[in-house]
């Protein structure tokens, strides 16, 4: 990535910025480079692991991958619109989400986004250490905390870190995992002559919201990861560039999930994966297992990363602090000890996890995403005054009645519609033979409660102090790239 100098961090490296606003100097990158950020943060074995969950309740490949297919699309369209803010604003996501929700109301979404990042890194450390321990006899203790050390270290390095790595391992998987996939195509890596499994619209529609989940689960930050770049960025490109990234590797990992739950009759993905490499060039599986591993420890330091800014933003929204270099390193490696924690006292079916895990981020994002686009797109289109998103009495006061009034609703109204798997069904989920619609409902009652509330709102009103904030961030002249 591109950096002009002034964006260039002393010592070891460790970036500067925090949750405070990126000014207009030291903003970097291009926007290709979310394109292939967000490809690779999907082309990993969690991926792989969702094409799982259908097959796991008896849908076949082609159901599997067309609910996944279908699901991603969703997921990714959500996603992409939040991206394109990052830019406008030079802002970390839910900083911006002040404006919906308040100053301190803010931390009612982030104990939510908080969850789903830390849920996350527990399951993928669980898949990364069982892996670890099914292929290479490794323990799975030793690989839990290896694994850790090396996402928390990418995390603390920060944002430029995090891009260069993830260029790196795009193009190393990308042409492992096109062998595999024209190999599966031309019937060259092993597997039964047919595929499994059939048809049920509970199967379905499960394996659907656990695709959606995985991409409205990055919603909260996608941001964190395009707010360095240029405020003259065009938004369209951002939303193209991440949509295309996380849609594409995403499909493509689910269905060759699929494939390998139908086909080879393993229940542990990576096994599996191994077994098809081998399949078509001994000692090609062990490496799409180690490559794809090595892409899961990445995604881990993404969510690190964010699980960071998160918490730091719940830190200054209870009282005002200082976010230094310091205290980045503190909470990463508080966040990590919590995710080891919790990922060595799981056991068993690591795909349970998977979709468990999926259905509940996507229960908690659904309302808080549905406020925030209508929000930044329809109300108060992208103008938002940046100095008030640092006041406990500014602009957007300490508690946003309207923007929690509208996640309670969403919330609450689509409780009896939830489908969690073996612990929970609602009501009327049973009544529709347990078909989980519960996080469309939660968008809708959401969307409709903050529209509703804010038929009196007149971005006019704000005008004043907008224009005032725009006035103190004038862009100063870009420097030059560096060669």
């Amino acid at each position: 990535m591109d950096e002009p100098p002034a964006a260039r961090e002393s010592g070891l490296g460790i970036e500067r910025h925090s949750i405070e606003f990126v000014p207009e100097s030291e903003r970097h990158g291009r926007v290709g480079d979310q394109g292939l950020f967000w490809f690779l943060s999907n082309f990993q074995f969690f991926a792989i692991a969702i094409g799982f969950v259908g097959p796991s309740l008896g849908l076949s490949l082609g159901y599997t991958a067309l609910a996944g297919a279908v699901g991603i699309v969703i997921g990714t369209a959500f996603q992409a619109f939040h991206a394109s803010q990052g830019a406008q604003m030079g802002l970390p996501q839910m900083i911006q989400s002040r404006a919906q929700f308040g100053y301190r109301g803010v931390i009612v979404p982030l104990l939510a986004t908080l969850v789903s990042v830390l849920g996350y890194n527990v399951v993928s450390t669980v898949l990364a250490s069982e892996g670890f321990q099914s292929l290479w006899r490794i323990d799975r203790s030793g690989a839990a905390v290896g694994v850790s050390l090396l996402a928390a270290t990418l995390a603390i390095w920060g944002y430029d870190w995090l891009h260069r790595v993830f260029r790196v391992l795009f193009w190393v998987s990308l042409p492992l995992f096109s062998i595999l996939s024209l190999a599966i195509l031309f019937g060259k890596a092993g597997g039964t002559a047919h595929a499994i499994g059939g048809f049920s619209w509970p199967a379905f529609v499960t394996q659907l919201a656990s695709a959606a989940s995985f991409n409205i689960g990055s919603a909260p930050y996608v941001s964190d990861y395009s707010r360095y770049l240029p405020k003259r960025t065009p938004r369209g490109l951002i939303i193209l560039n991440v949509f295309a990234g996380s849609a594409l590797s995403a499909i493509w990992l689910i269905a060759l999930g699929a494939w390998l739950a139908t086909h080879l009759g393993i229940d542990d993905g990576l096994l599996a994966l191994r077994v098809a490499g081998d399949s078509v060039r001994g000692g090609l599986g062990s490496i799409l297992a180690a490559i794809s591993i090595a892409a899961l420890v990445a995604s881990i330091a993404m969510n690190g990363y964010s699980g960071m800014l998160t918490f730091v933003t719940m830190m200054d929204s209870l009282h005002p602090i200082r976010p230094t270099r310091a205290l980045r390193v503190v909470v990463v490696l508080a966040l990590m000890a919590c995710w080891i924690a919790l990922a060595l006292l799981l056991g068993g079916n690591a795909i349970t996890y998977v979709n468990g895990l999926l259905v509940l981020m996507l229960y908690c994002l659904m309302p808080w995403t549905a406020v925030n686009l209508i929000d930044y797109f329809c109300l108060r289109r992208g103008r938002y005054s940046i100095p008030d998103l640092f006041q406990p009495h500014g602009l957007y006061g300490s508690w946003g009645v309207r923007g929690l009034s509208a996640y309670a609703v969403g919330f609450a109204v689509s409780v009896p519609f939830f489908v969690i798997p073996n612990v929970y069904t609602g009501a009327l989920a049973a009544r529709l033979g347990g078909v989980d619609i519960g996080w469309l409902v939660s968008a809708a009652a959401a969307s409709g409660t903050y529209l509703l509330v804010s038929l009196r709102f007149n971005a006019a009103d704000e005008s004043l102090a907008v224009a005032a904030s725009e006035r103190s961030f004038t862009p100063a002249p870009v420097l030059e790239a560096a060669p």
